[in-house]
C-alpha cells in the first residue's frame, strides 16, 4: 500500500510542480513508467498473495526500470530503438494485464 500511496504522491507532485525533462531522457522516461508500474502491479499482487517483500520490490523496481531503459539505449544506438521500444512495452504491458487479472481474481474471486 506504502507503494501505492507514493506513487499517488508522486504523480500529484509531477502535475503540480510539472518537471522539464531533458531531450536528452525523453525516449527513456515512457519505457520507465511502465517498467515502474509493471514493478508496481507486481508488488501490489505479492502484497495480495501474501508474498510481498519490500527489497525484492525495490530491486525489481529499479531493475526494470533500468533494464528497460538500457534495452531502448542499446536500441537507439543500434538504429532500431522505435522496435526495441515497442517491444518492451508490450512484454511490460503483457505483465502488467496479467498482474492485474490476478489482483483482479483477488479482489473479487472472478
Amino acid at each position: 500500500m506504502i507503494a501505492v500511496l507514493g506513487l499517488v504522491l508522486g504523480v500529484v507532485v509531477g502535475v503540480l510542480t510539472r518537471p522539464v525533462v531533458p531531450t536528452g531522457v525523453e525516449p527513456y522516461l515512457p519505457i520507465a513508467v511502465v517498467a515502474a508500474l509493471d514493478a508496481v502491479f507486481g508488488g501490489l499482487r505479492a502484497m495480495l498473495d501474501g508474498m510481498f517483500d519490500d527489497k525484492v520490490f525495490v530491486v525489481s523496481f529499479l531493475s526494470n526500470v533500468t533494464v528497460a531503459a538500457l534495452i531502448v539505449f542499446l536500441g537507439d544506438k543500434l538504429g532500431v530503438g522505435a522496435q526495441l521500444s515497442t517491444g518492451v512495452v508490450v512484454v511490460l504491458g503483457i505483465r502488467i494485464f496479467s498482474n492485474a487479472a490476478a489482483i483482479r481474481r483477488h479482489v473479487f474471486g472472478a
